[in-house]
């Protein structure tokens, strides 16, 4: 373990937002890629924490859902990091495929043209 690191054992102290979610992040363990961003919330978050695989909550569908369920692309835990004010998600993988449902390997796979 880094010394930058610390343990943080009391995860009754996540801030949620008001409708139960936190944002989470999901980072290539090897690359650094940032590979997505999702939503947990309290039961997606636990299951992630046993299962040492990515579950998230679907604001879309209204349910949880466990990444690469049906694709084969799982991301699996190696290490779940806590921001400062313990409101946002890091969660260091190990990809099995894309991350994007669009097939791209990353959901960022999109520049923003500057205007000048």
């Amino acid at each position: 373990m880094s010394k930058n690191f610390e343990i943080f054992t009391d995860t009754s102290k996540l801030k949620f937002n008001e409708r139960g979610l936190i944002p989470t992040i999901v980072q290539d363990e090897a690359t650094k890629e940032i590979l997505m961003m999702a939503w947990m919330n309290a039961k997606s978050f636990q299951l992630t924490l046993e299962k040492k695989r990515a579950y998230f909550w679907s604001r879309s569908r209204q349910e949880l859902w466990l990444k690469g369920a049906t694709s084969g692309n799982f991301m699996n835990i190696s290490k779940i990091l806590i921001d400062c004010d313990a409101d946002t998600l890091l969660l260091l993988v190990k990809p099995a495929g894309s991350a994007c449902h669009t097939g791209a390997r990353s959901c960022f796979y999109r520049e923003v043209e500057s205007r000048k």
